[in-house]
């Protein structure tokens, strides 16, 4: 930026002279030894004022103005030193910033790779435990096999160490047939059964012989044994089934006598309703005999002649003919009863005769 000139003052404005001293250079520059001395020569220095601001009062109004300028000048070189001052601060600082990012991206690939290594090994580390453990566990079933093939080669020796002390047990038992044998060899003549030296053959044979009549006579006992063991369990099966039958015969017997009592009871009911049925049957026929004997009886004395013999007729038809017959007599007395006295001689007097002249109707008690 230019600097603006001063105004020149003459001789005759001494009074309105500052008293001012270069005391120092100020120079505003945007980079260090940019100018080098050739350009020194060529700045234009800007004055300090160095006399009390009482002093620069008494100057007067005219001086006011020019002094005013001066300060605006002076601040705006101020400011201007100061904005460029901020401007290399905030180069330094993006420069700083710049630095920064650079080696922030340089640390975050840095731990990128870090990462990615790290993860490499822990997949390898994974991949070498996987194996480990697989490994570990064939060896530790390769173990428990051998632990068991030893558990049974274990047991075998057991079982052979206790066979063996059996066996020895079992020849010391028979060492004494033993050295009877050999006695006996040598009581024995030396052509017996033909053998000639050898006597001990015949011996060991009969005692194969003995020896396998016996099995057979064991087996044929064991043969046994289990066949009576069958035929005791068929006869207990027997024995249970004839319990359980006895057991049902006896339950149904009883409910078969429980019925034929009850039969026994309704047949008793059914007498003595029978006995009732057959007493009131023969009330019932006596009494329907008496009352065909009355409505015989009846017939007989109330007989008409359109009606028939009383042989062929029966006992409806002879009802009715009972019945006309009172119904003929009733209406015959309401017809007498109608008569006067006065004209009642000669026809009353017929009437009563033939009224007399039939017999009177008598119902049997």
């Amino acid at each position: 930026m230019d600097l603006i000139s001063l105004p020149v003052l003459t001789n005759e404005d001494s009074h309105k002279k500052l008293k001012v001293e270069n005391r120092r250079k100020n120079i505003f520059v945007t980079q260090l030894d940019e100018l080098g001395e050739q350009n020194t020569e060529q700045m234009k220095h800007i004055p300090v004022i160095t006399e009390c601001s009482s002093g620069i009062l008494e100057t007067g109004v005219n001086t006011l103005q020019s002094t005013l300028l001066l300060k605006k000048q002076v601040e705006m070189i101020d400011a201007h030193r100061k904005l460029l001052d901020k401007r290399h601060q905030f180069k330094r600082v993006m420069q700083i910033l710049q630095q920064r990012r650079a080696d922030l991206q340089h640390k975050q690939l840095e731990t990128k790779q870090r990462a990615a290594k790290f993860e490499k090994f822990v997949e390898e580390n994974e991949i070498k435990r996987r194996r480990a453990l697989k490994k570990f566990l064939q060896e530790k079933q390769q173990n428990e096999c051998k632990e068991k093939e030893k558990a049974e080669l274990s047991t075998q020796l057991e079982q052979l160490q206790a066979r063996r002390l059996y066996l020895q047990e079992r020849v010391k038992k028979y060492k004494i047939f033993e050295e009877f044998l050999l006695k006996v060899l040598q009581v024995l003549p030396d052509n017996y059964l033909g053998y000639g030296t050898d006597l001990v053959t015949p011996i060991i044979r009969r005692h194969e012989t003995l020896s396998t009549s016996r099995q057979e006579l064991l087996q044929q006992l064991t043969s046994l044994t289990e066949e009576l063991k069958t035929k005791q369990h068929h006869l207990d099966a027997l024995k249970q089934q004839h319990s359980t039958y006895k057991l049902m015969s006896n339950q149904k017997l009883t409910e078969l006598q429980t019925q034929l009592d009850e039969i026994k009871e309704k047949r008793k009911q059914l007498e003595m309703k029978l006995q009732m049925s057959v007493g009131q049957s023969r009330d019932q026929v006596e009494e329907m005999g008496n009352i065909f004997m009355a409505v015989r009886n009846l017939g007989e004395q109330c007989s008409l002649n359109h009606y028939g013999p009383l042989d062929v007729m029966d006992t409806m038809t002879m009802m009715d003919m009972i019945k006309e017959y009172i119904m003929e007599k009733a209406d015959l007395e309401k017809r007498a009863m109608r008569l006067p006295d006065a004209s009642s001689g000669t026809p009353g007097k017929k009437a009563s005769s033939k009224s007399s002249s039939r017999p009177a109707l008598k119902i049997p008690q």
